[in-house]
């Protein structure tokens, strides 16, 4: 199952929310983290992201560390990458690693690029050459085919990524503009259809292939998974309606097989009847992800703040989140490291890792490579059960709001013990705590992550400003306040 997909048969209608109080996290602030620490590592970081950038302009989807010439760029890029190399862009100018003058050169040549791109129905393919934009039908290195597929959740990156570079350079706003007008994300919307609901659910698609025009068969249900960016991003431009919000589903309903048996129950929001569910993790009560995977539930707050919004609703569950992935990794696996998100597989290719317990899906993203999963109600396997673990550095840097501590001293072991950071470059991509391997690769999803995390740290708000007001503030702000997690 792609690390995205969540079938719309698995759960009809949408989810709930409980009018009932809760309490907020109950543990004291921590200490922040020596921002020179992380200033340092935001800067090597950003080193690793100009490596990956070819002289189009475009960021390419990683590079080989361990390659003839290293680092060695991919010759493929996708919408997220771009994102990632934008933002990361203006983040770096903020902090002040580059100057105001080359950060407008950099995003003007990266526009100029996407300018160029092939588009359909206003977005962007899901596989280019980084190289000169053309768009790729052969993937680099296999000659498999590639049918061209226009992503929703890929084009809500770059889609973020553009509306941050306009904030950032407002003499690039009217081009980014002109690009942005024929978004919309409607394309990708499937009514809600009271009489049928599986089949119109209120939800998104996954994509479209444009060579047939033919659908995805999923629609994005899962309410805490990445794709929710592009909910937010059509429900503030109008081009959805504000109740597709109250469509995305908190759990699966309880009559569908799932990860566990949801608690929770039923309550009607603006005329949508919601299944407010949430799963039990280790006695505490978690709103889930479709894998388990930290990404899935962090990487959108970096850029919408979700916590200062909606503080005992969504902060709460990430915060509970968090300690559920650190539980996991240092008390149920005792792999002595935690942190675990779709990542490069340190001996070679990708997996999509998470703490099943977490995620909605039976037999979610297991936190090994030999994929050991848990079963709701039996006794967890015991720690040696637990062969090849491997954790990504990212899934730390997302939980510095929440546990900064120990998400740095996390850091520092994976360098201090694995030789896991490249210095100039950052943290590579992965460890197999296991065996010790180390991944050859730095991805720029991950790295981009990265860049983002450490910029909330060090300058919070510095990506946000684009996510705080207009339609995010007018029409997204309201529903993340009124959100009651049964948590």
């Amino acid at each position: 199952m792609d690390r995205r997909t969540f079938l719309t048969a698995a759960g009809t209608g949408a989810a709930a929310l409980s009018l009932g109080a809760v309490s907020a996290p109950s543990a004291p602030a921590a200490t922040p983290p020596d921002p020179r620490l992380l200033h340092h590592w935001f800067r090597d970081t950003y080193r690793s992201l100009e490596a990956m950038t070819t002289d189009f302009g475009l960021v390419t989807d990683k590079i080989d560390l361990s390659a003839p010439g290293a680092p060695a760029r991919s010759i493929q890029t996708s919408p997220t990458n771009i994102g990632c190399g934008l933002w990361s862009t203006v983040a770096a100018a903020g902090l002040g690693v580059i100057g105001e003058s080359a950060m407008t050169r950099s995003l003007t040549r990266t526009v100029t690029a996407v300018e160029k791109l092939e588009r359909h129905h206003g977005f962007w393919l899901n596989w280019y050459d980084a190289h000169d934009g053309s768009v790729l039908t052969e993937w680099p290195g296999t000659g498999e085919p590639v049918r061209p597929f226009l992503s929703s959740v890929d084009n809500a990156w770059l889609v973020t990524g553009l509306r941050i570079a306009a904030d950032a350079a407002p003499a690039l706003r009217p081009r980014i503009d002109r690009i942005l007008a024929t978004a919309d994300w409607s394309y990708f919307y499937t009514p809600y259809d009271p009489a049928d609901p599986v089949a119109g659910p209120g939800q998104l698609r996954g994509g479209v292939w444009t060579d047939t025009e033919e659908p995805t068969p999923h629609h994005y249900g899962a309410l805490n998974t990445e794709p929710r960016m592009a909910s937010y991003l059509g429900i503030a431009d109008g081009s959805l309606p504000r109740d597709h919000y109250w469509h995305l589903l908190r759990t699966m309903l309880p009559e569908h097989e799932q990860e566990q048996s949801p608690g929770g129950g039923y309550v009607t929001v603006d005329g949508v009847r919601v299944w407010n569910g949430h799963y039990t993790h280790r006695g505490r009560k978690v709103v889930p992800t479709w894998g388990g995977s930290m990404f899935e539930a962090l990487m959108v707050p970096l850029f919408v703040p979700e916590p200062q919004w909606s503080p005992r609703a969504w902060g709460l569950a990430h915060h509970r989140y968090v300690r559920g992935q650190i539980d996991h990794g240092l008390r149920e696996a005792q792999y002595g490291y935690w942190g675990f998100s779709p990542s490069n597989v340190p001996e070679g290719g990708y997996q999509e890792y998470g703490v099943d317990a977490l995620g909605m899906a039976v037999d979610g993203y297991a936190s090994n490579t030999d994929r050991t999963h848990t079963t709701d109600g039996e006794p967890l396997p015991p720690p040696s059960a637990f062969t090849n673990g491997v954790v990504t550095p990212h899934a730390s840097f997302l939980a510095l709001p929440y546990a900064g501590r120990e998400a740095v001293a996390n850091l520092r072991a994976l360098e201090r013990d694995f030789g896991a950071y490249e210095e100039g470059l950052g943290f590579r991509d992965s460890v197999n705590v296991s065996t010790g391997r180390v991944s050859d690769f730095m991805l720029a999803l991950d790295q981009g992550m990265v860049i983002a995390a450490l910029a909330q740290e060090l300058r919070p708000g510095l990506l946000q400003r684009p996510f705080r007001t207009g339609g995010f503030r007018s029409r997204v702000r309201s529903l993340l306040e009124r959100e009651r997690f049964s948590i």
